[in-house]
């Protein structure tokens, strides 16, 4: 078989829709059918519903999931993939306003099973296979769910209220432009190409590429902060006024079915540890041979080395890491490329960062980068393929079920990062890149585990500000207090670095995710250290975590795999890890 060549380019939305109108219409004409034709069965739920009849009703639903996702997916691809586009500008709000009317078409399944008896409920449930935890998680929902004309309202309410104030927070930030002066050239750049220039060796690069970036987000900060305040001010009426939850962040806990004294056990355990990265910027400023690091400096490399990995070499190298731990992950990766599902230029218009979007089972993910060839980049590449394997892994799940919790979602990525790294560290004889590589992984710690631990920290702290009428000013002095918090003395934190808070699109779009990512990191710590202990014997019990998907609970699912995440125990070992990797650094002796 040829070698592949790996090229960076857009992607194809082909395998969804091929863009002409009319297929577009018929997808429309198709889905509504077929919700008029699940309406039609509304008069046949009863108490004592047949197991047959229950299930046809189930996987009607799940074929109209499928369609909707299909639908949902081109649009949210096309959109991503130019912000600035007016038609997918507009597809994505008629799609959205669709769904939400075909979601009110079809909720009295949803609250015809919440209301069910558990002796019925239990006896469906016996015999629904792979639909078990989809259903018997929609019964948890069961005492924060209003009635059917109030459920239809707030389903009509989020496409113009909080659905659209995100809209526009993406529509009009990806429109900014930076402009820097390097090498005594004023460049215009992205997002994603000025944030190249806060890890380069200059320090008065660094920091000017840091100030550009917040004097443009802090000249809005009061309108974007405006914006932030509407959609948590819904957040709060929709979830604790109606729907009486305990907390804003109880609300993201239950989505995900981690219990509240899980993540609070995390986040408090991830406080007590600010002490290892304080150490660790102490360190990294003697090796920048300064006296005390400033913000900007977090991420600057030790070493001058600023080396490039082109498009092809970074692909070689990821699917190369993938295939050495085990073919199957390698050739799974290898379909997005094959599919043309990756974007990875960067280009005006275009969604910021990285994501992997799983429109469902029967698809292969779409990724997108905006690749740029930093070490970063390769990571990236890896840490959103290894998203890619984990929804492929699991596609014998039905739509319900193939998605796993949020905590869980970063596994297979983040420890996609961490076998890209042992590779770059065997394959790279520079004895300053590889350490450049050592330092990294803890940056990259402080970004994935504390950095968002601490955001998670401040969206609860913001949450209740709001309710105390706060202005984005006070909460810009609250914000950059957490960051003293995190960084004590060993850090100088700039006072343009308290309009970061607004430059975080995950506190806008989904309210308490970031808490995910620390949840992944650490728990990729633990499994990491298991697979260098156990060799072979770990992976069949890592391929089952994965290709359970969302079919189970994540306390069952990691508690099978001997993790116990009620343990403050248990999230102190990753910090642990960190702790190690600080104390491996220490023993080098600092060189300039």
């Amino acid at each position: 078989m040829a070698t592949m060549t790996y090229q960076q380019s857009r992607w194809s939305l082909d395998d969804l829709f091929n863009g002409q109108p009319e297929e577009i219409e018929a997808a429309f004409a198709k889905l509504d059918a077929s919700v008029q034709a699940f309406e039609a069965r509304r008069a046949a739920l009863r108490d004592d519903l047949p197991m047959d009849e229950f299930m046809a009703l189930v996987r009607m639903q799940e074929d109209m999931q499928e369609q909707a996702y299909r639908l949902y997916g081109y649009a949210a691809l096309s959109f991503s993939a130019d912000t600035q586009d007016q038609n997918a500008m507009a597809l994505m709000g008629r799609v959205e306003q669709f769904l939400a009317e075909m979601e009110n078409r079809i909720l009295f399944f949803s609250l015809w099973w919440k209301g069910l008896d558990e002796a019925n409920a239990a006896r469906l449930m016996q015999n629904a296979g792979d639909y078990t935890y989809w259903l018997e998680e929609m019964r948890h929902f069961k005492p924060y769910t209003l009635s059917e004309p109030e459920e239809k309202i707030i389903n009509l309410k989020n496409v113009t209220g909080a659905s659209a104030i995100e809209h526009l927070y993406d529509t009009y930030t990806n429109r900014y432009t930076f402009k820097l002066e390097v090498d005594g050239e004023t460049k215009e750049l992205t997002r994603g190409e000025l944030m190249v220039y806060v890890r380069q060796a200059d320090p008065d690069l660094r920091a000017r590429a840091y100030q550009e970036l917040y004097r443009v987000y802090g000249q809005d900060g009061s309108f974007l902060g405006q914006m932030y305040q509407a959609i948590v001010r819904d957040w709060f009426n929709e979830n604790i006024t109606l729907r009486k939850h305990k907390s804003p962040l109880s609300v993201r806990n239950l989505a995900n079915d981690v219990p509240d004294e899980v993540v609070d056990t995390l986040l408090s355990v991830a406080q007590k540890n600010t002490g290892i990265f304080q150490r660790f910027y102490r360190l990294k400023a003697r090796w920048l041979g300064m006296e005390r690091l400033r913000r900007y400096d977090i991420y600057a490399p030790v070493v001058k080395s600023d080396k490039r990995y082109d498009f092809n070499r970074a692909a070689e190298m990821v699917m190369h890491s993938f295939n050495q731990f085990d073919p199957q992950f390698g050739a799974l990766a290898q379909r997005v490329f094959e599919r043309s599902h990756l974007d990875s230029e960067v280009r005006k218009g275009k969604r910021g960062g990285a994501f992997c979007m799983s429109v469902g089972p029967k698809h292969t993910p779409w990724v997108l980068l905006n690749y740029q060839g930093r070490a970063d980049d390769v990571a990236t590449m890896a840490h959103e393929l290894g998203h890619a394997i984990h929804a492929m892994m699991a596609s014998d799940h039905s739509i319900f079920t193939f998605h796993s919790s949020l905590p869980l979602a970063e596994t297979a990525s983040t420890f996609g990062e961490m076998m890209l790294v042992d590779q770059l560290l065997a394959e790279e004889s520079d004895e300053s890149v590889r350490r450049d590589i050592l330092f990294r992984q803890v940056d990259d710690a402080y970004a994935t585990i504390q950095r968002q631990s601490y955001f998670a920290l401040f969206e609860k702290q913001a949450h209740e500000m709001v309710r105390q009428n706060a202005s984005p000013d006070e909460m810009s002095e609250a914000y950059i207090k957490t960051l003293h918090e995190q960084f004590g003395s060993a850090v100088d934190v700039g006072d343009e670095f308290r309009w970061e808070w607004v430059s975080i699109p995950h506190i806008y779009a989904t309210p308490f995710y970031v808490y995910a990512y620390a949840f992944g990191q650490l728990l990729v710590f633990s499994l990491y250290r298991q697979f260098k202990q156990e060799g072979e014997a770990f992976k069949p019990r890592y391929r089952k975590i994965l290709s359970t998907g969302g079919s189970k609970a994540p306390a069952k699912l990691l508690g099978e795999a001997g993790i116990d995440i009620y343990q403050e125990s248990f999230w102190q070992g990753g910090f642990d890890v960190i702790d190690g990797l600080v104390g491996q650094l220490e023993q080098i002796p600092v060189t300039k």
